[in-house]
């Protein structure tokens, strides 16, 4: 693969004597407790990454301790990142984690040094920070800490019922600087959830993670995207999901449909094709070829979706920087609660 350099056993000839055999990456399998899973133990030379341009995340800092993510969404279309390195887009998106493993230390060296202007960060914009690894490295109490000492303000976004280990840290650090919290709960029915999403902690359980947030003192918004065509996009679905977010004690909500971008497009429509085929040609009417569904699923779509926040009095979530992710004052600005092709973060 691209990091054969990395690799514990690569040999560099260029290297000061005793150093020849030193590692950047170092593959673990077996792990105990995580069967089927390996992870790339990783260098890292940079932990902040700038977003550039204006447009989609233009601007944005964001941190992303892990790439690829063990919550395996068959819809993620974070996925196709995993070809960057050599892996696939399915199953090593799934299973093969890349770990940074001095992240900490690289993040803190950076904001002591150049990168001043770093005011807002977010993280959960890739892959998700609370996956299950998290539990393994635990990289983020470090992240948040180093972060709130140089005041800048955190935005996560999370399928990850670990955040409750993070709680009385976070509302520690929010006397201090401005934190956001986002739950992502897509699906309201317990046997799709873990055909689409099987990696992940149950709906009841990140509802009672977001019980948990309020209970902390801290805002707590929740994505109930993407709403998947012919599967979530029905009436009893939706008024059950906002129904339990608002009873949740969520202080907001959005709502969008399904992106299929490349990667996760050939992964969900195989898995589409194999447990509900009867679905394809609604999703061939819908997308096409493109990512995005059509202006009329998504007209008909919002719709749906805007009486049922009015009714269970969810009001429509802030966002920074068009991106999604919740985000604390006062850099907000309102974004529609509808189903356009709004840009979220990559853990969708």
């Amino acid at each position: 693969m691209r990091w054969d350099g990395q690799t514990a056993t690569h040999v560099d000839a260029d290297a000061l004597p005793g150093l020849q055999e030193r590692a950047s990456v170092l593959e673990q399998w077996p792990t105990p407790g995580f069967d089927g899973t390996s992870f790339l133990e990783v260098t890292a030379k940079s932990a902040l990454n700038r977003v550039p341009g204006d447009g989609f995340m233009g601007g944005t800092w964001t941190i992303n301790p892990y790439r690829g993510c063990q919550h395996a969404c068959r819809y993620c279309f974070a996925r196709n990142t995993h070809t960057y390195l050599d892996l696939d887009a399915g199953a090593d998106f799934d299973s093969r984690i890349v770990v940074k493993a001095n992240l900490v230390a690289v993040l803190e060296r950076e904001l002591a040094g150049a990168r001043r202007e770093v005011d807002a960060v977010q993280l959960g914009t890739n892959t998700d920070p609370y996956q299950r690894a998290e539990g393994r490295y635990r990289l983020m109490p470090g992240v948040l800490r180093a972060l709130a000492r140089h005041g800048a303000s955190i935005s996560i976004l999370t399928k990850g019922t670990l955040l409750r280990r993070d709680l009385p840290l976070l509302a520690s650090i929010a006397r201090d600087v401005p934190v956001s919290v986002a739950m992502s709960i897509a699906i309201f029915d317990d046997e799709l959830q873990q055909e689409v999403e099987p990696g992940t902690p149950t709906t009841r359980s990140r509802l009672a993670t977001v019980r948990a947030v309020r209970d902390a003192g801290l805002d707590c918004a929740v994505f109930a995207m993407p709403v998947l065509p012919g599967l979530t996009d029905t009436r009893e679905h939706l008024e059950r999901a906002f129904a339990s977010i608002a009873e949740a004690g969520a202080t907001s909500a959005i709502a969008s449909s399904l992106h299929l971008r490349p990667g996760a497009r050939e992964w969900y429509l195989a898995w589409l094709r194999e447990a509900h085929p009867h679905l394809l040609p609604l999703y061939g009417r819908v997308y096409g070829r493109g990512a995005y569904a059509n202006r009329d699923y998504r007209e008909w779509l919002r719709a749906r979706i805007r009486p049922l926040m009015r009714q269970h009095g969810l009001a429509t979530v802030r966002t920074t920087s068009g991106t999604g992710l919740a985000a604390p004052p006062p850099r907000a600005r309102q974004l529609p609660s509808t189903s356009e092709p709004v840009p979220v973060p990559t853990l969708f």
